[in-house]
């Protein structure tokens, strides 16, 4: 699988144990999510998130409990020499690192990065500016990071986002902070746009990817 977001080796064990049509009922469900989620996402564009919609987040909830993501310490890929005087002391030089995984125990499971990245854009962003594009048939929504906040896109009326933009819908923000070009829910904050944060949902990308 691509970007990383499933470790190839997982996916081959997954596919090996699976029985036919697991696969297929697995992406209808993500399916689902990523239309509930592109739902809540409108519905409440625009305005602060407030507790109380707790209760409509209990699809992707449901979801994340199932979770069994465990940490565990492992060696460090790069060691850098401890720093000299003067150089300060940010620089790890300590040969283990902390590590996050994931137990794998079904195809179910491969929901579970969709999810998480919901879960982030609902308690790391401001919906009040998270914003609809405004290009004719155009489904893109973004977070609108500007210093007015007056943002819109597409910038001109009746202006289609280029190809370019429409491409980098693919690329989805991971947990963790990675790039991954085959999530379910897309947040990407390109170069050359400085202040917003796009965000897609190309779910069939991901499963076509597996």
């Amino acid at each position: 699988m691509q970007a990383d977001l499933v470790p190839p080796e997982v996916v081959a064990d997954l596919r090996r144990r699976a029985v036919a049509g697991e696969f297929d009922a697995v992406a209808a469900q993500a399916r689902k999510l990523r239309e509930w989620f592109r739902g809540f996402v409108k519905a409440y564009k625009g305005k602060p998130l407030k507790p109380r919609v707790l209760q409509e987040l209990e699809p992707l909830n449901r979801v994340l409990i199932r979770d069994e993501e465990f940490g565990r310490i492992v060696a460090r890929e790069t060691v850098r020499k401890r720093p000299t005087k003067g150089d300060g002391d940010q620089a790890p030089v300590s040969g283990l690192a902390w590590s996050r995984q994931r137990r794998w125990r079904s195809p179910d499971a491969l929901l579970l990065p969709i999810a998480q990245a919901m879960a982030q854009l609902v308690y790391e962003e401001d919906f009040q500016y998270v914003k609809a594009c405004e290009g004719h048939r155009c489904t893109l929504m973004f977070v609108d990071r500007t210093r007015g906040r007056a943002r819109r896109w597409p910038p001109k009326p009746g202006r289609r986002p280029s190809l370019r933009l429409r491409r980098r819908r693919a690329t989805a923000w991971r947990p963790g902070g990675h790039s991954a070009s085959t999530s379910s829910v897309a947040i990407q904050r390109p170069s050359g746009d400085q202040g917003v944060t796009y965000i897609a949902f190309p779910c069939a990308r991901y499963w076509k990817s597996l």
